[in-house]
């Protein structure tokens, strides 16, 4: 009988019965976000996947970093599923597309654009990447509280920041034709903003029976600039950290 999932190197036994992990891309954010609960302790890093775990109300939490894009956050996911977590609540940054949304504003998604292609390993493209009614709330919820009014929509999730985001500050600045304009189409029928993970993230535990919520905050407005500035983008990940952590404590 496996005791240890392959790529994140640790065990059933290690995350103490948790059934909720918050997953950052970035395994630099886990031990920051980790830190925001009690008793915080590093289980393990491998690769990309750094996991930590903690307490909320006396009930174990995990954090685990996903990498970047779909392929790698299907892997953690999917691992941590194997141990016993059932709700995802997905954390990062992002670049926004509609004009009125500033630096520094966060976005919670409620289903997701499948520009991505690791979602079709796990249902056909007619399948919605919607996230789960219950984390969302308590995601909008959590903000709320904060003071913070998030904006709750539709978010373009693809597998390259480059091409796929429409991108054309790159070595060949070609953007295949499909791409060209896509910007403009999204912006049009009201998507908010683009990542990298969601779109695979939803589909796989919708179609499981999973749960999986998204929060993320907003770094640069692809309308204005492309470039973040280093300063508000730290203010935007610790208010998004803030409206995770606390939305865990509602579904925990």
């Amino acid at each position: 009988m496996k005791t240890q999932v392959f790529h994140l190197g640790i065990t059933k036994a290690d995350i103490g019965g948790a059934t909720l992990a918050v997953i950052p891309g970035d395994p630099e954010r886990v031990k920051r976000i980790a830190e925001g609960l009690d008793n915080p302790r590093h289980l393990a890093s491998k690769r990309e996947f750094t996991s930590w775990l903690g307490e909320l109300d006396g009930k174990p939490v995990v954090v685990c970093s996903t990498g970047i894009g779909g392929p790698s956050t299907s892997i953690a996911v999917e691992e941590l599923a194997q141990l016993g977590v059932t709700t995802f609540l997905r954390i990062g940054t992002t670049g926004a597309i509609q004009p009125h949304i500033k630096v520094g504003d966060m976005i919670v998604t409620m289903g997701s654009v499948r520009l991505d292609g690791a979602s079709s390993h796990f249902a056909p493209m007619e399948f919605p990447a919607v996230a789960n009614f219950d984390c969302t709330c308590a995601l909008v919820d959590a903000a709320r509280e904060l003071g913070i009014s998030p904006h709750v929509g539709v978010t373009a999730s693809s597998d390259t920041f480059y091409p796929g985001q429409e991108r054309y500050d790159t070595y060949s600045a070609r953007v295949l034709r499909k791409y060209q304009g896509s910007m403009k189409e999204w912006q049009a029928m009201g998507v908010l903003n683009y990542e990298m993970e969601s779109a695979t993230l939803f589909t796989m535990c919708a179609s499981q029976g999973l749960k999986a919520g998204c929060v993320a905050g907003v770094i640069v407005n692809r309308t204005q600039q492309e470039i973040p500035d280093e300063t508000t983008m730290q203010k935007a990940e610790q208010q998004a950290i803030d409206i995770v952590l606390g939305a865990a404590r509602r579904l925990v």
